[in-house]
């Protein structure tokens, strides 16, 4: 590459995360608006561009990132251009707009930008005369992706709900299918506290369409079973449901992942490798593989497509080995229901002797409930937090900590990678015959905390190298 086109390079690339920051100072994507009135007027304007290609839609609580790649990755391989849109991202906002399995290019997010930032103005324009704010964050951002993926074009785009679904941003679309992961509790303030309300406002992505609709959900808790299921009835949708119509089969653990029989709609996928750990993730492979069967017609897919397909998936900061020596994972579960799943993953697919703990959550989830799931595998943990201020102080999440586990086990280290580096000193102490063998580091309690954790081993940059 010539100097010339590298110095352009860089520039766009300085001008994208300029207009980053720029979308960064309105209201963050956590202080929502629980109404699709303001981007739907905002896509309106941009003359609808989610409806220019076919969508799966995937809510739930957690599961969602990881099933919402596997989707992609499964549809890419039969051939079709696909757009991903997740949230929220590690390193760079351009990851949550992949387009062909690669983020969109900083020349592509500052061209999308510019081509709808006049129509952005004047939404914000009239919300303010009327004495509302501008429009979020994340109202932005999923404009800009659902633009970006028309003008590329894409032929499916797999969305992800950011939070809830009746009035998420992404619930624009009219998803062929809806895909439901998992539902616990999380978000509370904004979702509700019981299992019912909750999975009421994630139903709102079941629309009444023509064809109907299909709606694919993992097993769920009663609760929120009935309610998608009555949900799914009332607007005429069609339900495929695990332990009803599908299932995952079997599943073996096996060297860097997992081998997994998986019974969709369309007959038995047998001996599928799954380089993900933990039974969570077979359950996310079932709930994808189900939504492309039936985006496709509810028959079986190819087999090579599938073995392809699952074979290639990754799920960043979902129990990630980021360094070898010490071993270091990474895992971004933020709530119950993510550290329940981690706690399986953890015993099913690694044999440590000894595993310290860094955690470190936000200041609005539920730190006691993840702390307790922890306890029993964690013989101590450094608290710590990420350089954020929605983060929870580390000395406040320290007195949490010791009404937890005992309060020698717990150590406060604010600084991350100060706090890593004790946890794996830590690791390493007890019996001779331990010391480095069998020893690790786990970091988890959020996203934000994993990304970090990422780029203080450079798992970033060796992001961008593949990219």
């Amino acid at each position: 590459m010539s100097r010339r086109r590298a110095a352009a390079d860089d520039a766009v690339e300085r001008e994208a995360e300029e207009l980053y920051r720029e979308i960064l100072r309105r209201a963050p994507e956590h202080r929502i608006e629980p109404t699709l009135d303001r981007v739907a007027s905002l896509m309106t304007l941009l003359g609808d561009p989610q409806h220019s290609f076919r969508t799966v839609h995937v809510t739930g609580t957690n599961g969602k990132t990881s099933t919402a790649r596997m989707i992609e990755r499964l549809i890419r391989e039969t051939g079709l251009r696909t757009g991903l849109l997740t949230s929220p991202h590690l390193h760079t906002v351009r990851e949550r707009m992949v387009i062909d399995g690669e983020p969109i290019t900083p020349a592509r997010f500052v061209e999308t930008w510019r081509d709808i930032e006049p129509y952005v103005a004047m939404v914000d324009e009239r919300l303010e005369a009327e004495g509302q704010n501008r429009l979020n964050f994340f109202e932005v951002l999923t404009a800009l992706g659902y633009a970006a993926f028309a003008d590329a074009p894409v032929d499916v785009a797999v969305v992800e709900v950011g939070m809830g679904g009746e009035w998420d941003s992404t619930n624009t679309i009219d998803a062929e299918v809806a895909v439901f992961a998992p539902i616990s509790r999380d978000h509370e303030r904004w979702l509700g506290h019981g299992l019912d309300e909750i999975a009421t406002v994630k139903a709102g992505i079941i629309k009444q369409l023509d064809p109907p609709q299909v709606v694919v959900t993992a097993e769920q808790p009663e609760a929120a079973a009935a309610v998608i299921a009555e949900r799914a009835r009332q607007r005429g949708a069609r339900l495929v449901a695990e332990g009803v119509q599908v299932e995952v089969a079997n599943r073996v653990v096996a060297v860097g992942g997992q081998l997994i029989d998986l019974r969709g709609t369309g007959g038995l996928y047998t001996e599928i490798f799954l380089p993900l750990h933990g039974a969570h993730q077979a359950h996310n492979a079932l709930l994808a593989l189900t939504a492309v069967e039936q985006l496709f017609g509810g028959g079986a897919l190819d087999g090579s497509v599938v073995e392809a397909a699952f074979a290639d998936v990754t799920s960043p900061g979902r129990l990630e080995l980021v360094r070898s020596s010490p071993t270091v994972l990474v895992d971004a579960a933020h709530n119950p229901g993510g550290a329940e799943a981690l706690v399986g993953a953890l015993d099913e697919a690694f044999a440590f002797s000894r595993l310290v703990g860094v955690v470190g959550v936000m200041g609005d989830k539920d730190a006691e409930a993840i702390l307790s799931v922890l306890e029993p595998v964690l013989p101590e943990i450094v608290v710590t937090q990420a350089s954020i201020d929605r983060a929870m102080p580390a000395d406040e999440l320290a007195v949490i900590a010791r009404d937890v586990f005992d309060e020698d086990r717990v150590h406060v280290e604010a600084s991350l990678p100060e706090a890593v580096a004790l946890a794996a000193d830590l690791a390493e102490q007890g019996d001779d015959d331990r010391i480095g063998s069998g020893t690790g580091v786990i970091v988890v309690g959020s996203v934000i905390l994993a990304a970090e954790v990422r780029a203080l081993f450079g798992r970033d940059r060796q992001d961008e190298k593949k990219g």
